[in-house]
């Protein structure tokens, strides 16, 4: 099985913060990236209000590639990414990952909400911002139709992403 991809060559370098929220949302706005209603609930979470940069290295990996070849509860996934050397990125990543990623591919669909996790999605590993089922768990990067998408989601404990899922991780 192919271990989670650690090169430090192929990490994306990003730097996370630095922004004011009004910065941030601008900044969405003139790349043309859309945003859906959990999006908008993150963004307005105090964890956006400004502070210092800080650069990260992320890497992609999916649920396979943890070795949960049967797919994981969101817990399990971070549970594996950690034990994989893998860390969760900081709870604003998300935008700043979505800027970063202008030549993310094109989803297989055109689906925007179907009860699962979409194809073609990136989530971003970010610890839960409440334990609130009701409050969006974090973020995911998706092009529909060539229109770039931050969107937010939501899931419980019990829901099972499949082994194809993938997720963006920090390095240490």
């Amino acid at each position: 099985m192919r271990q989670p991809n650690r090169d430090e060559t192929t990490a994306l370098r990003l730097q996370v913060g630095g922004s004011t929220r009004r910065e941030l949302r601008a900044a969405l706005r003139s790349n043309d990236v859309m945003l859906n209603a959990y999006a908008e609930t993150l963004l307005d979470h105090p964890v956006f209000d400004l502070r210092e940069p800080e650069v990260v290295r992320i890497v992609e990996c999916s649920v396979a590639e943890l070795e949960l070849s049967v797919g994981a509860t969101l817990p399990e996934v971070f549970s594996a990414a950690r034990e994989h050397g893998l860390e969760l990125t900081p709870p604003d990543t998300g935008p700043y990952l979505r800027l970063a990623l202008a030549s993310q591919a094109n989803a297989p669909d055109s689906v925007l909400s179907a009860g699962r996790s979409p194809a073609g999605a990136l989530k971003v590993a970010s610890a839960p911002l409440t334990v609130d089922p009701s409050f969006p768990k974090g973020f995911y990067l998706r092009v529909v139709d060539g229109t770039p998408w931050l969107r937010g989601f939501r899931c419980d404990d019990e829901y099972r992403f499949s082994p194809d899922d993938r997720f963006a991780f920090q390095l240490p």
